[in-house]
């Protein structure tokens, strides 16, 4: 899950006022029935949609069909809310304001998993495995998305870090767990522990750590304030961003390429930094491109193609189809209108999803959505929606 560095949802009174502007009431789908219509179906009687989208508003989640747009349900959900793929066919995580809640997005409702706490954080797919963080109580818990499927609380395996902060975890093929390091106050780095939770690496040379991304050959990276932090083969390995301050906190990896793909800012005292310029890390040789696109972007600009492609969707409402290796853009879709990143990081904004070959760009501005057929650059269909969107997710299977 991408965010700016210490980001946070909604808590206390901030809460409670998102809930207060919540919905009270959704569209047709929930109607009560009369003698008029049919019995609507129960949840767990509703038919399937195959390769669900999630999109969240103000005041709940729009389920759509993954190649019409069409909106499948409408779930009133209050409060700020955030959606990931839980790492199967069917299911997607979502943030609440209670903890993480399981939904069941190709039945269209939420299960019985739940994994409650304050302040839900990152939720991290990869090598068949999920990991979601917990930033207001710093636990960690790993899950086998298979287990999903009945509709229970997966089996788990559980760590606490040290102390609460907003950061971020992932484990690795062979059992061992990357989990950041720091305080409510201050992160510095991150650690590794073994199958047994015990720890066995350690580097505290990444201030203001923040996101993760994992590479070809099981390359993994942090994001730091100067640079990136590297684990790959055992080894923490730093790499230094060209200048003193030097931000990358958001990050996206494909398992086609050895180069990740991430932010850049500069400016520390910035209310907020609308960079122009991406980065390219090399996991093969800890080398850092910057690439300048000529257009700012935001956390949630960020993904890549299904050959590896990194993709960015730039605020001049381009989708920039970028090669890794030499760093130029080989295509440029014209995907929404101009837009502007708004200060606050939980507000709307046009936002990318990528799942194989298409490519979901929401404009809530418009209240749009639009897929893209990523190899021919098309556009594959477009739907007006009642609501402005705010994030973006779906379901996806595999790592």
């Amino acid at each position: 899950m991408n965010t700016p560095t210490g980001a946070r949802t909604l808590t206390g009174v901030a809460l409670a006022l998102a809930a207060s502007m919540a919905l009270t009431g959704c569209g047709g789908n929930d109607d009560a029935s009369t003698a008029a219509k049919p019995k609507p179906k129960t949840a767990s009687e509703a038919t399937p949609v195959k390769d669900p989208l999630v999109a969240s508003f103000d005041g709940g989640l729009y389920v759509l069909d993954g190649k019409s747009l069409r909106t499948v349900k409408t779930i009133e959900l209050p409060g700020f809310n955030r959606v990931n793929p839980a790492g199967d066919e069917d299911h997607v995580v979502v943030s609440t304001d209670s903890g993480f809640r399981v939904f069941d997005a190709a039945r269209q409702a939420f299960t019985d998993a739940e994994f409650k706490g304050p302040k839900p954080g990152h939720v991290v797919r990869h090598a068949g495995k999920t990991v979601l963080f917990t930033d207001g109580t710093g636990e960690v818990n790993v899950f086998d998305p298979a287990e999903l499927r009945d509709g229970d609380r997966p089996r788990t395996r559980a760590y606490t870090s040290a102390e609460a902060h907003h950061g971020v975890a992932i484990e690795l093929a062979n059992g061992e767990l990357l989990t950041t390091l720091g305080t409510e106050e201050k992160r510095t780095g991150a650690m590794v522990l073994d199958k047994n939770n015990k720890e066995i690496k350690r580097a505290e040379n990444c201030p203001g750590v923040h996101g993760e991304a994992a590479a070809k050959d099981e390359a993994i990276a942090v994001g730091c304030e100067d640079g990136v932090l590297l684990y790959k083969n055992g080894k923490f390995t730093k790499v230094d961003a060209p200048d003193d301050y030097g931000r990358i906190g958001n990050q996206a990896g494909s398992d086609d390429s050895p180069i990740l793909l991430g932010d850049y800012k500069t400016d520390p005292q910035a209310e907020l930094e609308r960079p122009t310029r991406i980065s390219l890390i090399d996991t093969r040789t800890a080398k850092l491109r910057l690439v300048d696109l000529g257009t700012s972007y935001s956390f949630r600009s960020l993904a890549r193609g299904p050959h590896g492609e990194a993709l960015v969707l730039g605020a001049n409402g381009v989708l920039h189809v970028i090669d890794p290796k030499t760093g130029k853009v080989k295509k440029r879709i014209e995907a929404v209108g101009k837009w502007q990143e708004p200060l606050d990081w939980q507000q709307p904004r046009p936002t990318l999803f990528v799942r194989d070959h298409t490519a979901y760009v929401s404009e809530p501005g418009k209240r749009r959505l639009h897929s893209f057929d990523l190899d021919s650059g098309e556009k594959l269909t477009s739907v007006t929606l009642p609501k402005a969107t705010n994030e973006l997710s779906g379901v996806v299977a595999g790592h």
